[in-house]
């Protein structure tokens, strides 16, 4: 197994092909609009010409194709057993963003066998290349599985809303994260707020808390609007950027996507074609020391 990591590893350094950035989407506690965030951002992101997919990682419970009203035939489970090809467990979106269902019975990271490891590289490996971004979708909450594959990825959102209870788990999820990977690069944003004074105050509170305690500098994306069109969407089962595009919700949207791009930009001028091989070497790290 530590010989076919290596090969991989040499494999992704010496690659001088187009690398996606991987972005990982979370919250602390379920019902702040994770997944509803994470379609309608990629959507927008994919009319802006970039090429986008989602990894819907909330096992067994996984709604991103409910948000965008399709259903899928096989998942990313599918794949890893071996029962389909990595494009039968891909569809997408009529507004063209690629995405994969989690589907149920994945278990933990490190039960995973050599030979489905090895494709779960390999998946990841053509993703980064064939795709600009490939966001996951995580679950609510954390566990050991879940917090290793978060230490793996490049950039993590953070959705929270400004109850207490919100943040603090927002806070945790971050805490947890910082701990196992203090060079991790988070963006925070404030879902569901009532003015914008309100969104502002709770991603600063946020920034300000991992400062204070751990020392850590955190980006502020930005802050979404409470909407009604939002539960409209989801009850219609189509997205509120597509559906309702002057929405005052779809507008904000649109703004921090164009301050996303434009930092996405200027992030690439820096770190040049590392990414993927980062990605992918952390991951093998966490499978080697599992199986050690």
């Amino acid at each position: 197994m530590k010989d076919q990591a290596e090969k991989l590893r040499q494999k992704m350094l010496g690659s001088e092909e187009h690398i996606g950035r991987s972005i990982a989407v979370v919250s602390g506690k379920g019902g702040v609009g994770k997944s509803n965030f994470t379609t309608n951002f990629a959507t927008l992101l994919a009319k802006a010409g970039k090429k986008v997919i989602i990894l819907d990682m909330d096992i067994g419970m996984g709604n991103v194709h409910i948000l965008v009203g399709k259903s899928v035939k096989y998942s990313l489970k599918d794949y890893l057993d071996g029962q389909v090809a990595l494009d039968d467990a891909t569809f997408k979106t009529e507004e063209g963003v690629s995405y994969i269902s989690g589907g149920s019975g994945m278990s933990s990271l490190m039960d995973w066998s050599p030979a489905v490891f090895e494709r779960l590289i390999n998946a990841f490996e053509s993703l980064q290349k064939e795709y600009d971004f490939v966001f996951f979708d995580m679950g609510a909450g954390v566990v050991e599985w879940s917090l290793d594959l978060l230490t793996s990825i490049e950039e993590i959102i953070v959705i929270s809303t400004a109850e207490p209870t919100s943040l603090m788990d927002a806070y945790s999820m971050m805490k947890f994260i910082h701990l196992k990977d203090p060079q991790k690069e988070f963006y925070l944003l404030c879902n569901r707020a009532f003015t914008a004074d309100e969104g502002l105050e709770t991603t600063q509170r946020l920034k300000t808390v991992m400062v204070k305690f751990l020392e850590k500098d955190v980006h502020i994306l930005g802050s979404l609007p409470e909407d009604p069109v939002v539960r409209q969407a989801v009850r219609q089962q189509t997205l509120f950027t597509t559906s309702y595009p002057d929405a005052p919700i779809s507008k904000t949207m649109g703004k921090l996507v164009q301050q996303f791009l434009t930092a996405a930009t200027e992030m690439k001028e820096v770190h040049a074609s590392s990414q993927s091989s980062k990605f992918l070497s952390k991951l093998k790290n966490i499978f080697s020391r599992g199986r050690g």
